[in-house]
C-alpha cells in the first residue's frame, strides 16, 4: 500500500483539500456554488488547448478560468443575468473542450481521467504543482482574510472601512481559478466544485466562528481525500468519485448528528 504511487496520491489529495476547503467557505458564504461549478467546467477547454498546442496544462487551465470569470463579471455589470451567463459559458466551454480534444494528435488521451480525475496517476511534478498552487491560495486567503470576510458579510461596511468589494471578488476569483487548475488531476472537471462546497457545508455543523469553519473544513477535506483514496483501493472504485462520496457521507453524518443534538 505504502509505495510511491500511494504516497504521491496521498500528498496530492491533501494538497487539493488544503487549497479548496478554506476557499470553499467563501464560496458557501457568498452563495457562489454555481460560479465554482462554472469555473471548473471551463477547465476542460483549457485541457484541450494545452493538448492541441502543447502548452503547460496548469497555465492553460488557469488562463481560461480567469477569462471566464472576467467575462461573467463584465457582462453581469451590463445587466445580464449572472446565473444564466454562467450556465451558457460553463456548458459551452465544457462541450467545446470535449469536442476539441477529439482533434488532438494524442491518441491515448483518457477523457474520463480529466472528467473524474486520476489521482493514482499523479507524478512528483504534479504534486509539486498542486502544493505550489495550494500555498498560493492559502497565502492569498490568509493575507486578505479580514478584507474578504468583511466584503462577504457586509459590502457597505467594507466600503466604509476602505475595502473595495470588487477587488476582493477578483482575489477570490484568482484563488478559485488556481484551485481548479491544481485539482483537475485529483477529482476531475465534474467533481472539483464538490470539494469546494461539501467540506465547507459539513463544517457548518461544528463551528461558531469563520476561522474555525475554515479549519474544520480543511480537516474534513483531508479526511475525505485520504479516506476516499483508501476506499478506492480496497473496493477498486474510481478514486475521484469515491473521495467525493466520502465527503458526502461525512456531510450526511454531520447533519444527522446536528439534528439529534437539536432534538435533544
Amino acid at each position: 500500500m505504502f509505495d510511491t504511487v500511494f504516497i504521491l496520491a496521498t500528498l496530492a489529495g491533501i494538497g487539493v483539500a488544503t487549497a479548496s476547503a478554506p476557499l470553499g467557505c467563501f464560496v458557501v458564504w457568498r452563495r457562489m456554488a454555481y460560479f465554482g461549478d462554472a469555473t471548473a467546467h471551463t477547465a476542460m477547454l483549457g485541457v484541450a488547448i494545452s493538448l492541441i498546442f502543447f502548452v503547460n496544462m496548469f497555465l492553460s487551465i488557469l488562463i481560461i478560468a480567469l477569462i471566464m470569470a472576467y467575462t461573467v463579471s463584465s457582462l453581469s455589470q451590463r445587466g445580464h443575468t449572472t446565473d444564466t451567463l454562467m450556465g451558457v459559458l460553463a456548458h459551452s466551454a465544457l462541450a467545446a473542450g470535449i469536442v476539441a480534444m477529439s482533434f488532438t494528435v494524442t491518441a491515448d488521451v483518457d477523457l474520463e481521467s480529466y472528467l473524474f480525475g486520476d489521482i493514482r496517476a499523479v507524478t512528483a511534478m504534479d504534486v509539486a504543482i498542486i502544493w505550489a498552487g495550494a500555498a498560493l491560495v492559502l497565502a492569498l486567503v490568509i493575507w486578505r482574510w479580514s478584507a474578504l470576510l468583511t466584503a462577504t458579510l457586509n459590502p457597505d461596511l467594507a466600503y466604509a472601512s476602505g475595502i473595495n468589494p470588487k477587488r476582493e471578488q477578483l482575489i477570490l476569483t484568482l484563488a478559485l481559478a488556481v484551485v481548479v487548475a491544481v485539482a483537475i488531476k485529483v477529482v476531475g472537471v465534474l467533481l472539483i466544485s464538490a470539494m469546494l462546497i461539501i467540506p465547507a457545508a459539513t463544517a457548518r455543523a461544528f463551528c461558531k466562528t469563520p476561522e474555525s469553519m475554515a479549519f474544520i473544513a480543511t480537516l474534513i477535506g483531508v479526511i475525505s481525500a485520504i479516506g476516499g483514496l483508501l476506499a478506492s483501493i480496497v473496493w477498486s472504485t474510481p478514486t475521484g468519485p469515491t473521495i467525493v462520496c466520502v465527503a458526502a457521507l461525512l456531510f450526511i453524518m454531520s447533519n444527522i448528528a446536528r439534528a439529534g443534538k437539536i432534538s435533544a
